[in-house]
């Protein structure tokens, strides 16, 4: 069995999942629509706790993550998923409506992927969002065809 090997032209998002979370439920609305004319598949959590269940569960390749949430903020959850072996390639953005450097710094060394202020503009958010997942896909596709080389 001969593998090709993958190219930033041969990303198709269809295989990509990203996650929203936000507590507010007319940011999730809004991020969503946005984020509905890429071909991936969307999941929703609505607080920290939610995100890092979906996380392990479904293993999403982006998040988009709120940073002012009850119960963890985005900075525990990110914190979290990058401490976790299973879980830390995952692409995180943050979406807040912090703008204090300080709190981007926070962000930076909780060590999220890249973040995007709010209030989100579409064109930003999607081409970010475009680009880390088509990154983040062609990463997996590189690492599976390392793995059956080796394994040939």
């Amino acid at each position: 069995m001969s593998a090709t090997v993958p190219t930033s032209s041969s990303i198709d998002l269809r295989e990509g999942s990203v996650l929203i979370v936000d507590d507010n439920t007319q940011n999730l609305e809004l991020i969503q629509a946005f984020m509905e004319s890429l071909p991936c598949q969307l999941l929703v959590a609505r607080d920290g706790v939610e995100a890092i269940a979906q996380i392990e569960k479904e293993h999403p390749d982006l998040v988009l993550l709120d940073v002012m949430m009850p119960k963890m903020s985005g900075f525990e959850v990110c914190q979290r998923v990058k401490a976790n072996p299973a879980t830390r390639d995952t692409i995180i953005i943050m979406v807040t409506a912090l703008h204090e450097l300080g709190d981007m710094e926070r962000a930076v060394e909780s060590g999220c992927d890249d973040f995007v202020s709010k209030p989100v503009n579409k064109v930003e958010l999607l081409t970010r969002v475009r680009g880390l997942l088509a990154l983040r896909l062609l990463k997996k596709k590189m690492a599976s065809y390392l793995a059956d080389r080796g394994a040939g």
